[in-house]
């Protein structure tokens, strides 16, 4: 899957063990810019260093795979963890555009930009209602 968003929040490399290291980054995923989404994800071992090149506010596009597993407790209750593992950073095509513009998951590209506003108070009518 591919997301293509502003990356929002870059963390320290972790090394979670003499063996393993990883780390986390948040995009702002703007499908709809009046609501954008936090995404967090993860790239693990050898390509945690990709992000290195990348700022604050820069439009990237993240391959990634979903990640899930069930845990169950000693007292038998079950919980479902997920995790989005980026394997790719790069940059976004029209890194100007603002996040969420274009492609958004799965990738595919050409997204239809919203429509402007309808200024209601240029409507005709004699109620004041837009409809």
């Amino acid at each position: 899957m591919e997301i293509k968003a502003k990356l929002h929040v870059k963390y320290d490399i972790e090394q979670v063990s003499p063996t393993f290291k990883k780390r986390r980054f948040v995009v702002a995923y703007a499908e709809n810019p009046m609501y954008p989404q936090f995404v967090e994800f993860q790239m693990l071992q050898d390509r945690v260093s990709e992000l290195d090149k990348y700022n604050t506010g820069d439009m990237i596009a993240v391959s990634f795979d979903i990640k899930g597993r069930e845990w169950k407790s000693p007292s038998g209750e079950v919980k479902y963890f997920n995790s989005l593992d980026a394997w790719k950073v790069a940059p976004a095509e029209g890194a100007g555009a603002p996040a969420g513009g274009g492609g958004g998951v799965g990738g595919g590209g050409g997204a239809i930009p919203p429509p402007p506003p309808i200024d209601i108070t240029q409507m005709g009518g004699d109620d004041d209602l837009p409809f």
